[in-house]
């Protein structure tokens, strides 16, 4: 790690945990490069989708306890 990286890591370590996560995530994010608007605009229509069928009652959801146990089985 260089001087500078080192310097910069100091600072954001004595930002706040909220702090921390946003910038965590904005620098994750900027490796992924610019988002492709096509794939942005399939997601939002599948969102939506999504949300329609659960409030039409044609989907329902699963508590998350029963989702954590049946993925602990499928783990093994």
């Amino acid at each position: 790690m260089t001087k500078a990286t080192s310097n910069l890591l100091n600072k954001a370590l004595r930002l706040t945990t909220a702090e921390r996560a946003e910038l965590a995530a904005e620098l994750l994010a900027s490796l992924d490069g610019e988002p492709e608007n096509e794939v942005e605009a399939a997601w939002a229509v599948e969102i939506e989708r999504r949300v329609e069928r659960v409030r039409s009652g044609q989907a329902k959801g699963r508590p998350w306890s029963e989702v954590r146990e049946r993925l602990d089985r499928h783990r093994g």
